[in-house]
């Protein structure tokens, strides 16, 4: 680990405290666990938190400010313990540690852009890791933050879009449920993004299963992919006490077929211009054979921003499902076995071209 001059007792103004996730957290010490099939957690995820929460409303989030009070929050399906931001980086600095990467996450708050900033400089200038930040457009000053942050020491960052049309957006994060976010404010945040680090270093979280169909998905993907966003997917879990908490989750076959146009497009295999739909938006065919890219397991892994060794850094164990379900995002390469399950899901529910 490199050090710095920097007092690391003297924390970020105001964010004294941070919460991290609780895969992070077994894998620091800080919280007792095991991880199924001995995959840990390679992203130290950090979320700044405050006395007011998060002021957004999203519908399906677990940290809205509109959940409901009885509801123990809990941000893309698990449990954020809240730790001294001291500690964190203390004991990133006293023991061999799993993570490649450090991504500082912001909530929808007034003091986020420069406790962002903050939280960033002291990562960069007391560990040895690269640090990406997940940022919200509402609450950032356009281009001049973009800059803090990449100055601050941040090498990448990620905009959490998660709907897949404008009708969707609007519904679920901004007016229909009185949210301050704004379609059009993260579509040119994206454009802000990859101007300011380059090229395929701002990449764009989706969620699968708000209520877009799939041929809606995979145009949100090459409409971000063209611009230079990667897109990053999570499969929908409802989160409780949300407004979304009964919403049902998409199939594993829907989202398996997502993760591998996601993959096709990113890599530019394909533009999806020969992928083809069922008349209600389904992907029944790719336009070319699946089962080398089944092999690769590649596209079934969680994406994210990559570590030095150029490999995604961000596997977010079991946000998607519990540990005893059917793994949507691998957090670990998959074996054989993986890849003959993920083979049998591909088309899983309906009639479509054998694989």
């Amino acid at each position: 680990m490199t050090t710095s001059n920097n007092n690391t007792q003297a924390c970020a103004a105001g964010r004294e405290y941070v919460r991290t996730s609780l895969a992070a957290s077994i894998s620091l010490g800080m919280e007792p666990g095991m991880f199924a099939r001995g995959k840990g957690c390679t992203c130290l995820n950090i979320l700044l938190d405050y006395d007011a929460g998060c002021l957004a409303n999203c519908a399906y989030c677990g940290l809205a400010a509109n959940r409901s009070g009885s509801a123990r929050p809990s941000f893309i399906r698990v449990r954020w313990p809240v730790y001294p931001l001291k500690d964190i980086i203390e004991k990133l600095k006293e023991a061999r540690h799993p993570f490649k990467r450090v991504c500082v996450s912001m909530v929808t708050h007034p003091l986020a852009a420069g406790d962002c900033c903050n939280v960033i400089e002291l990562f960069a200038s007391n560990t040895d890791l690269p640090v990406s930040a997940l940022i919200t457009p509402t609450v950032i000053d356009g281009e001049s933050d973009m800059r803090r942050i990449r100055s601050a020491g941040a090498d990448k960052v990620g905009i959490a879009v998660d709907a897949a049309t404008e009708e969707l957006f609007s519904s679920l994060r901004g007016g229909g449920v009185g949210g301050p976010h704004s379609w059009d404010q993260y579509g040119q945040a994206v454009d802000t993004a990859v101007s300011v680090f380059g090229a395929y270093k701002a990449g764009v979280h989706l969620i699968v299963g708000l209520g877009e169909t799939e041929k809606e998905m995979v145009h949100v993907i090459n409409h971000f992919h063209k611009k230079g966003a990667p897109a990053h997917l999570f499969s929908f879990y409802p989160e409780q006490g949300s407004l979304m908490e009964k919403h049902p989750r998409p199939s594993v076959g829907r989202y398996r077929r997502m993760q591998l146009a996601r993959y096709l497009i990113n890599e530019s295999v394909c533009d999806g211009s020969g992928f083809a739909f069922s008349e209600s938006g389904e992907l029944v065919d790719f336009g070319l054979d699946a089962r080398p890219y089944i092999d690769k397991g590649v596209p079934f892994m969680t994406s994210g921003c990559t570590g030095k060794d150029g490999l995604s850094a961000c596997n977010r164990p079991y946000s998607n499902e519990r540990p005893s379900e059917t793994i949507r995002n691998y957090h670990f390469a998959p074996d054989e076995s993986d890849k003959e399950l993920i083979a049998s899901q591909l088309f899983s529910g309906y009639k479509a071209k054998a694989i």
